[in-house]
């Protein structure tokens, strides 16, 4: 093989494993707000995000959630893997939802050979609703659902 040829095969070979242009977002939100489970007495929230370019396999996508209660943020870390198109993160159970207010999340990539910090991207969702909508105990009870009643509830063993 020539040297002009060898020289045109690399720079082909460059161009397509390339990660893409510096410039495009790794993420987009896509979907995401709050889940109000009235059979459970539970409320949480999550988002879809769907990579915009190549994420290099391993790499930590970490998705940050506000606390409405005030407390610390739930943080839920996943590993990217190739081939993936879409990443769903969902907070678990929160309480102090209120209505009209803006809830922050923020999607991260983070490197995981060094914990830095590659991209970082952010988002609010917002309930039309209150929590307090939501019953005080589950209406519902094991997996076959059967009613929660005040009278059967020393029945149950935990």
């Amino acid at each position: 093989m020539s040297t002009k040829a060898l020289i045109i095969t690399a720079v082909v070979v460059l161009v397509a494993c390339s990660p893409g242009d510096s410039d495009e977002p790794y993420f987009e939100f896509i979907g995401g707000g709050f889940i109000f489970n009235y059979r459970l007495a539970q409320a949480d929230y999550g988002f879809v995000a769907r990579p915009v370019r190549r994420i290099p396999t391993g790499m930590i996508i970490e998705a940050v959630f506000e606390n409405p209660s005030g407390g610390e943020p739930f943080i839920i870390r996943e590993t990217a893997k190739w081939g993936r198109t879409q990443y769903v993160f969902r907070s678990p159970p929160v309480q102090g939802v209120k209505a009209n207010r803006d809830y922050q999340v923020e999607l991260r990539l983070i490197d995981p050979a060094n914990q830095h910090v590659i991209a970082t991207y952010a988002k609010t969702f917002r309930s039309d609703v209150d929590q307090s909508i939501l019953p005080e105990r589950p209406t519902v009870i094991g997996p076959g659902h059967q009613p929660n009643l005040p009278e059967k509830m020393d029945q149950i063993s935990p």
